[in-house]
């Protein structure tokens, strides 16, 4: 995994550094278009109130995946970032689909290639995310990060779906692409 991406760096600058670098798992993914960054200090975060069972993945080495169930539903995909201990990572929120769309259409029951990865919990369905690779490292299958190709433009913007610290402009998006969760202001 040679990005250029320096995991142990704050969540803010991996979140804007990720956007138009491809994740596959298994085999299956595509280019990522949008994301979230959380840090321990941010009472938005899952690591703000410390480590705990359900967290403890996002304390972990950074480069790790740290998956969630979100709502009892949906399984979510972060990247942990900065040094083992402090918790933070970044948000899988929406990808543009370009490996393995038959089988993200049979996950997901549906045909729009557009609504096949658009939002965190599509992401986790899409790419049979599940809380057996909690923990894993990224740079290892099922995971696979390849170099995004050419300039990309970033949007910041705030977070969706939170209730606290609405207002930090940790959502970042491709800037054009119409496979992101929602439009950004």
């Amino acid at each position: 995994m040679n990005l250029g991406i320096d995991f142990s760096a704050d969540s803010l600058h991996v979140a804007q550094r990720l956007i138009g670098v491809t994740l596959l798992v298994g085999g299956v993914g595509g280019r990522i278009v949008e994301t979230e960054a959380y840090d321990r200090d941010d009472p938005a975060s899952h690591s703000f109130a410390g480590a705990n069972p359900r967290n403890a993945a996002m304390f972990g080495p950074p480069g790790h995946a740290y998956v969630y169930r979100s709502y009892g539903i949906h399984w979510c995909l972060n990247f942990v970032c900065r040094e083992a201990g402090h918790g933070a990572g970044v948000l899988i929120r929406a990808l543009e689909p370009t490996a393995g769309l038959g089988l993200m259409r049979e996950r997901r029951g549906i045909d729009d290639v557009r609504l096949l990865c658009a939002g965190p919990g599509r992401v986790g369905q899409a790419l049979a995310i599940t809380r057996e690779l909690n923990g894993l490292p990224l740079d290892r299958p099922p995971f696979e990060l390849l170099p995004g190709e050419g300039a990309v433009h970033v949007l910041a913007g705030p977070r969706i779906g939170i209730s606290k610290a609405i207002e930090a402009p940790w959502r970042f998006g491709l800037a054009g692409s119409r496979f992101v969760s929602r439009p950004f202001r």
